[in-house]
């Protein structure tokens, strides 16, 4: 893990690629109910929101090991969202 920053900014890649998958496949199926979609989001923006606050958590005495927990957490919930957007039918 290189930094703090660093990790800021692949959970900012990560969440705001699925957030722009997301909205291409609504507008791509206009048609469609859009309930998962919204879920999936909604799921997004509160994956983003608890991951960069443990980031910021400043009373972690081992801070390699709870970065490295935290990278294999956002691992762990974009790939589930992007099953989940691959799923929309």
């Amino acid at each position: 893990m290189a930094n703090k920053r660093d990790l800021k900014k692949d959970i900012n890649y990560v969440f705001g690629d699925i957030l722009d998958a997301v909205y291409y496949w609504e507008l791509e199926n206009t048609q469609k109910p859009t309930k998962e979609s919204e879920a999936i989001i909604d799921e997004a923006f509160a994956g983003f929101d608890e991951l960069i606050a443990r980031v910021n958590n400043r009373s972690v005495e081992d801070t390699k090991a709870h970065f490295k927990a935290i990278n294999s957490d956002l691992e762990s919930k974009g790939r589930a969202l992007i099953d989940r957007i691959n799923k929309l039918k």
